[in-house]
């Protein structure tokens, strides 16, 4: 998506009033569907629906469990729409507040906006197993891991069982799991 144009290709889903008010700030052209809140009226999906025949929809939500329901609502209900996510990090507040795109700096915003995820057919190459062999799925650290990876692959976070399925929807290789994983062990 060219963040610099006055009109955009794609619609962005977004939890509520002040994640659009922090859009438009740095984005002026940008469109965005409210769910207000994390219970998703059916009539946000049918508005979805119909807009996904003719734009793309982008899901950017807060990085925490409400904003987890919202993408898992908003992707069943359009299963072509692209995933956008910030880290837990760029959606802290500042002063008070809770976690969200509210709080998220341009720079957050764009690489998020920029760096889009879609449904793709499961690597085949990633099976449950060598996960768990990775450490990610159980262990002392693998919560923290499991967290740092999701920001270096820009895919958000979950359980074990939940990252799992976000590895397999959006095609990571093994290959590309182990460099992530990789890199954030050389970071520390």
């Amino acid at each position: 998506m060219d963040l610099t144009k006055k009109h955009f290709d794609a619609v962005v889903v977004v939890e509520g009033k002040d994640d659009t008010i922090r859009l438009k700030q740095f984005f002026p052209g940008i469109e965005t569907i409210e769910t207000n809140g994390s219970d998703v009226p059916e009539t946000v999906l049918a508005e979805l629906q119909e807009l996904a025949c003719k734009r793309d929809i982008i899901v950017l939500t807060d990085p925490d469990l409400n904003g987890e329901r919202i993408r898992r609502l908003v992707t069943q209900a359009v299963p072509t729409a692209k995933q956008a996510f910030i880290t837990r990090k760029e959606g802290e507040p500042h002063k008070k507040g809770s976690l969200g795109v509210e709080h998220a700096s341009k720079e957050a915003l764009k690489k998020a906006l920029s760096d889009l995820h879609e449904k793709k057919v499961p690597n085949t190459d990633l099976t449950r197993e060598k996960y768990q062999k990775l450490g990610l799925a159980s262990g002392p650290n693998s919560r923290k891991t499991r967290e740092k990876v999701g920001n270096k692959l820009r895919i958000g976070y979950g359980n074990g069982k939940q990252f799992y399925h976000r590895l397999q929807t959006f095609g990571i290789s093994l290959s590309e799991l182990k460099q992530a994983l990789k890199e954030v062990q050389d970071e520390h």
